[in-house]
């Protein structure tokens, strides 16, 4: 570690542990004992008299940070994007003119340990492919900058552990990109089920897929080792669906079923798979980049609740058995979840998905394949 980045992470750990002695009821990043079951506090409000925004730069200038996140940030209240990190430099004139990004606001990959020294810049936000997550990330954090990981977190749980252990370290604040537990539709479901509108849950099941073409082999979505594929990259929304959806955490992955591409380092098209919880009950996941479905479906003892469909950017909608209608669609889910995670930042709260969530999913997600793979119930 640099000279100077070693400085500022001794001054930024130092201020943490004397703002630890202040507030001792004061719980770490990624310490939540409730994370895990999608349990989560409420959107925060603005702090009284605070017009300071949150400086945000994007690690990686892909598809989804270039249509997707960049765009969000032009929306939200308590952030805005002040710089860049990438390993393609013929993307940073384009990316400066239409951003203003300030020269000094640019980082490669290779140089982002010295944004340790911008104060510019208060969060790195890692928008790069799932197997990269967990060495980005944890660079991110030894900055002493706040980090938000886009999901799925990582590809293992070790990998998530190590995320969660940096920022720890660091004392900074970890976010997971589920943009969908910021979204009030979505934040509606969550609500009937914490408050037993409709009694006690007997099932559910969770589907997210699109009807697009298999990924092609020279595409990181097309590389299994690279975390492509149904379950990794569209999967993980029905995973993390039926943790919100029913609040609670499975105990065990019953059956799963993939099917995958007949090359090396083939991605699955298609997987299917059922969980059991700590009750007795079940609830059915099916994801796929060749078929198209979009639902996460909540039967209880007095009724039933959805939303249909559950992820797609231009908006959720939903309904319960009894005519009600969760909606209308907000303009842009993205906006809603960075202001949340700076309002958490900026009145030192909880974030609504941290790590110790993103963890338990990937956890849930290597079962189902370790199932599918086996044949066998495996124990979560």
């Amino acid at each position: 570690m640099p000279t100077s980045t070693r400085r500022r992470f001794l001054r930024q750990s130092t201020a943490a542990a004397s703002a630890l002695l202040l507030a001792p009821t004061l719980i770490a990043c990624g310490r939540n004992n409730t994370a895990s079951t999608g349990e989560s506090p409420a959107p925060a409000s603005p702090p009284p008299g605070e017009e300071r925004k949150v400086g945000v730069a994007i690690l990686g200038l892909g598809g989804y940070a270039r249509g997707q996140i960049a765009p969000a940030l032009q929306l939200t209240q308590h952030c805005e994007l002040r710089g860049i990190i990438t390993g393609s430099p013929d993307k940073i004139p384009e990316w400066q003119r239409k951003y203003a990004i300030r020269d000094e606001n640019v980082y490669s990959y290779d140089t982002m340990e010295g944004i340790a020294d911008n104060d510019d810049i208060d969060v790195i936000y890692v928008i790069t492919p799932t197997a990269t997550h967990r060495d980005f990330a944890v660079r991110a954090a030894a900055t002493g900058k706040h980090v938000w990981c886009e999901k799925p977190m990582a590809m293992t749980p070790e990998e998530c552990q190590d995320i969660i252990d940096a920022a720890n370290r660091a004392n900074v604040k970890l976010s997971i990109g589920y943009r969908m537990l910021h979204e009030p539709n979505t934040r509606k479901l969550i609500q009937l089920t914490k408050d037993k509108v409709y009694g006690d849950l007997t099932s559910a099941h969770s589907y997210a897929g699109y009807a697009g073409n298999p990924p092609p082999a020279d595409y990181w979505r097309g590389q299994r080792d690279m975390g492509g594929g149904a379950l990794y990259d569209m999967g993980v929304y029905t995973v993390n669906g039926l943790r919100y959806g029913t609040q609670m955490s499975p105990t065990a992955v019953v059956k799963a079923m993939q099917r995958r591409q007949e090359r090396p380092n083939g991605v699955d098209l298609t997987t299917t798979y059922t969980l059991r919880y700590a009750n007795g009950m079940t609830a059915e996941g099916k994801t796929s980049v060749v078929e198209d479905y979009n639902e996460l479906h909540i039967e209880a003892a007095k009724g039933w609740y959805e939303v249909q469909p559950m992820q797609p950017y231009q908006g959720v909608k939903g309904k319960t058995s009894d005519g009600k209608i969760l909606g209308p669609p907000v303009p842009n889910q993205q906006s809603i979840q960075m202001d949340d995670d700076a309002l958490a930042i900026l009145n030192d709260t909880e974030v609504l998905a941290p790590g110790t969530m993103g963890k338990a999913d990937i956890a849930v997600i290597r079962a189902i394949i370790e199932s599918a793979e086996t044949g066998r119930e495996v124990t979560i």
